[in-house]
Order: C-alpha cells, then structure tokens, then sequence
C-alpha cells in the first residue's frame, strides 16, 4: 500500500482509498462503518450522499436512522442557521433557555396525554447509550434493587452498563468487568422462534409465561429494579415485539412493580410508522429513553419517565454537552415537520412499498429467508440451505454471503448496513422522506446486488 505523502495532492487525501489509508493511519482499531464501507462523503441531499471519487449513492444508513428528515434537509438547516445567529449560548448544561423551553413543550406535547402528564424530562449526554445509562440509574434509584431484565438480541449502547443490557457477546466477551446482575429473557420471533413453537402467537404466549414466572418465582433469582426493550429490535436483526407480547409485558411489569423502559434510540420520530414505536401497541411505559431523531441529526438525548421515579438527587446525572441549542432547535423543527407531514403514515406507506418489492426479490432468490419489520426498519436475512434447517426451524444464516450483498450494493450505488445474529441481516434504514421513485430505486438496486452476489457464488 502506498504511503498517504505518494498518493495525496498536497498531503491532502482526495480519494476514497486516500481517506481510507488516512483513517488507517491515524483513527481507532474500533473503527466499523468507514471500514466495512470504504467511503469518504464529500457531499450529501435528501437520501443520496456523494463520495470523494465522484460517486452517488442512496443512503440506507442515514447515520444509523439518525436522519430522519435526510441529509441537509431545509428546514434543519434554517433552524440551525437561526440558533447560530441568535446571540443565545451555543451550551447551557442545564440551565433552560427559550429554544430549550420550546423544545420540551413541544416534545411533551407529542407524547401520549396519560404518559406526557406525568413526565419529567432529563437531559442527558449527547448518545443514546448515555440515556440509557441514565434510565438504570433511575429505576436503581427509585426501587432500591440492583439487578436489571434485558433481551436477548438487545442492543442498548456500547458504555459498562448498556454493554452488559446487550445482547450480542461479540464486543462483550473482552469488555471485563460489566455491570452485574442482568438476567437476559427470550425475545418472541417469528422466524427464528427461541422456543422451538413456530413463531407466531404459541412463541409470544411462551414468553409472557416465562417472564410472568421469573418475576414471580422466589427462587428464580431475579428481582430487578427494571426491565429494558426495545418495541424493534434494530442491531438485533430487526425483530419486532408482537402488540400482544407487549401488551403482558407491560401487565406483568406494572403489576409486579418493575418499571418499563422502553429504548427507542432508534425507533422513535416515525421510523416504524407511528411516531413512537411503544403507541402501536396501546401501552405507556415508565421510561422512555430518545436519541438519534430528536437532534434533527445533532447530538441530543433525553430520558422522559414518570414522576414517581423522580427519587434522585441533584447532580445524580449529569453532562457537560447536554445543553447543546442548536441540537434542540433542529429537533424542535424535526418535530414540527414531522407532525405538520405526517411523516409517520409516509413512513409506514413506504415502508410497506419497500417491503413488497423485497418480498418479489425473496420469491426469486431461496437465499432470503426472511423479510421483516415495520415502517421504514426493514430486514433481510440470508441463509444458506445446504446444512437443511436447525433446531428452530429456520435455515443457518449465510453471513458471506450477507457481506457480498453489501459490497455488491457499494457496487451498484446503494449503501446498507448488516446486523443480526452473525452478521446476516441486511437492515435498510432510509430517511422517513423518500418518495415511491426512491423506494422503487433502492429495491431496484439491491435486486441488482442480489442477484451478482448469488452469481458469484456460483461461479
């Protein structure tokens, strides 16, 4: 490989592989998305981004569901521009300002009345694992227990506690010393049913039963002071709770006195159809835990609970950029136009639209054995069929061929990312306001991928 000095003008990189060398060089081992991907964007619109060598490519990445509204969009760059502007702080802590004020009036006003009612709100670190952080903190507080109920197939954060919330035991095994005291209970699937059942309303019935007895059995060894999920899972392999699933989970928390948190880092603000994922369902949780949307793509998290948790003391949680007033403003106009669009039902339609053509694709080719969840979070997940089926019904997954998809979707002008148990689920994540055109585009484009990466196997 040659040097970055021999391949930049002016030691300046101006390629995809000058960037990528550069980043080599000098950023973390943990680096993962510029590593799988390989690109340097250099200009980015709507759902299309735009790399240092020229090329075009739909974005279903968007920071990881960040950009609900897509890259630069108008009314976020106006509402940024104003707070820039404005002779306000750019960082208060906590301390509240009229763009702070407005933008908890209007969050709260798009909450459920029953859960807005008695909300409290608290600003957290700008990443959605700093929530959730925050969310243990609180129900520990408040119940006075020490142990926490996860998922398997969770994903909460990458800090000591939200790792030991998460499921996947890749970059938990070298992590020592997470947080103790996390029981991990089965998460209903349809596809992959943890219980051997066949999915459906016999595996969701299943785990209600099993999660009704481990709370209530003295010698199950569990007495948490919460229990965290997410309504889809997203790194997990995008996994949605069935609506009456949820529904027990919430009875048999609420009557057991265990408080719900809900993580909706990624789901909430229209991804799944609804603007919060937890509303399909009919229920109202004790914790609700934002990030991602709520910034209008600028670092923002918060978690909203109700006010009979609220047993903390001053200072209990705390962080330095948690203030941040253009974050606050881009999220207020996110909201707005969010609400005035009814992105949500958009969302919904198109992801449904998507959602079909990869169903057309998945008839052609056996090596999609499955394509799943809701709004605009959808996956896919590859098998390989010459082992026959496991235990649980379902084939093993291909995680090779999963990664030559990707790289065939780089190939073809379509960015997505990977996720699931081994690696196998390509998970399209596009901004909530792609048009029928766009959908029919990217369908078109991971048809394309498909069918070379199957090409190439056989060959």
């Amino acid at each position: 490989m040659q040097s970055i000095e021999s391949v930049c003008v002016d030691n300046k990189p101006t390629s995809n592989l000058e960037f990528q060398e550069h980043q080599q060089n000098r950023e973390s081992n943990a680096r993962t998305y510029a590593r799988r991907l390989g690109l340097a964007f250099t200009e980015a619109k709507g759902v299309l981004v735009r790399c240092a060598d020229g090329r075009q490519y739909y974005d279903c990445l968007a920071a990881a569901g960040t950009l609900v509204l897509g890259h630069n969009h108008p009314v976020v760059l106006e509402a940024v521009q104003q707070a820039m502007n404005s002779s306000l702080p750019m960082q208060t802590l906590d301390i509240t300002t009229p763009v702070k004020h407005q933008f908890v009036d209007d969050l709260f006003a798009s909450l459920p009345e029953p859960f807005a009612s008695r909300g409290r709100i608290q600003f957290c670190g700008p990443s959605g694992a700093d929530a959730n952080e925050a969310a243990i903190k609180l129900v520990k507080t408040a119940t006075g227990r020490h142990g926490m109920v996860s998922f398997h197939g969770g994903y909460h954060g990458m800090t000591n506690g939200t790792l030991a919330l998460t499921g996947n035991l890749g970059p938990r095994e070298p992590a020592s010393g997470l947080m103790g005291g996390v029981q991990f209970l089965p998460f209903p699937q349809n596809y992959r049913c943890p219980f051997g059942v066949g999915g459906g309303e016999a595996s969701h019935r299943v785990a209600s039963h099993y999660l009704e007895f481990v709370l209530s059995d003295p010698e199950s060894g569990v007495s948490p002071a919460g229990l965290i999920l997410e309504v889809v899972q997203g790194e997990g392999g995008v996994n949605p709770a069935p609506d009456e699933w949820l529904r027990e989970v919430r009875r048999v928390t609420r009557e057991r006195n265990v408080p719900l948190i809900i993580d909706e880092v990624q789901t909430g603000w229209g991804r799944t159809g609804q603007l919060y994922a937890f509303m399909q369902a009919g229920i109202t949780p004790d914790v609700l835990v934002l990030s991602k949307a709520i910034g209008g793509g600028l670092p923002l998290s918060v978690v909203i609970y109700d006010q009979s948790l609220d047993n903390w003391q001053p200072g209990a949680h705390a962080g330095t950029f948690r203030g941040n007033q253009w974050a606050m403003a881009a999220g207020t106009a996110t909201l707005n136009y969010i609400l005035a669009n009814d992105i949500p039902s958009h969302a919904e339609k198109m992801g449904q639209r998507l959602a079909s053509h990869l169903r057309q694709i998945q008839a052609e080719f056996p090596c999609i054995g499955d394509v799943r969840g809701r709004g605009l979070m959808l996956g896919v997940e590859f098998v390989d069929h010459q082992y026959g089926k496991t235990w649980m019904g379902a084939p093993m997954p291909d995680t090779s061929l999963a990664r030559r998809v990707q790289q065939e979707c780089l190939r073809h002008g379509l960015i997505i990312e990977l996720g699931g148990r081994f690696g196998a689920v390509a998970r399209f994540l596009p901004p909530l306001i792609v048009t029928p055109e766009d959908v029919d585009a990217i369908a078109d484009l991971f048809a394309k991928a498909v069918r070379s990466a199957v090409l190439n196997q056989k060959a």
